[in-house]
């Protein structure tokens, strides 16, 4: 009897510390879970932030050179369609980055969204894409005419122009990785 006595004590002693430990792993897994959402999402939000502002930087600076980019005869800008559209395409990207900038400052400010999740989610998404798309079209245009141009004179107009064009290049990393995070924030979105 008494090895059975053993048997029947030994399970019920294990059981108990076995089930409280289940219920507080899934207590404080489940609680990890959502402050580990809410801090991924709050990093999602201050680094798209963050690269929304690079690219404001970079293209405030190509249109600051572009424009400045008047030496004189030949070595003006407005001559040359292809620099003119680096010049545009920079003035277009400083207002959207911009105005991104400020929305995501904004919201990240008073906690309220500027417009509903979803529109917000399609806006990022799409205004990245095609922004981005811009810049790269706009800087890979103007590259051939610099570098003609660098072949036979190296001065400081074909410097400013270079310059413009990289500033756009930056631009267009900064936008293409914030697309990355706005295309991971709409895959993730629930539509219910």
């Amino acid at each position: 009897m008494s090895t059975n006595e053993d048997t029947k004590s030994s399970p019920a002693v294990a059981a108990p510390p076995s089930s409280v430990d289940v219920e507080n792993n899934n207590a404080s897994s489940g609680l990890g879970s959502i402050t580990r959402r809410w801090r991924r999402d709050d990093l999602l939000k201050r680094g798209s932030l963050v690269l929304r502002a690079v690219a404001l930087l970079f293209s405030l600076l190509a249109f600051i050179i572009m424009a400045s980019n008047q030496h004189g005869d030949w070595k003006n800008f407005s001559r040359y369609e292809e620099y003119r559209y680096v010049l545009a395409i920079a003035i277009l990207s400083t207002l959207y980055t911009g105005g991104q900038a400020l929305r995501h400052v904004h919201e990240l400010s008073t906690a309220k969204p500027f417009f509903e999740q979803k529109k917000s989610a399609l806006l990022d998404f799409f205004g990245d894409q095609i922004m981005a798309y811009l810049l790269i079209s706009a800087a890979s245009a103007a590259v051939p005419l610099t570098n003609r141009m660098r072949e036979n004179v190296d001065n400081i107009f074909t410097d400013s122009s270079a310059t413009a064009i990289s500033m756009e290049f930056f631009a267009f990393f900064a936008l293409g990785l914030s697309a990355l995070i706005s295309g991971y924030k709409l895959s993730t979105q629930s539509y219910i």
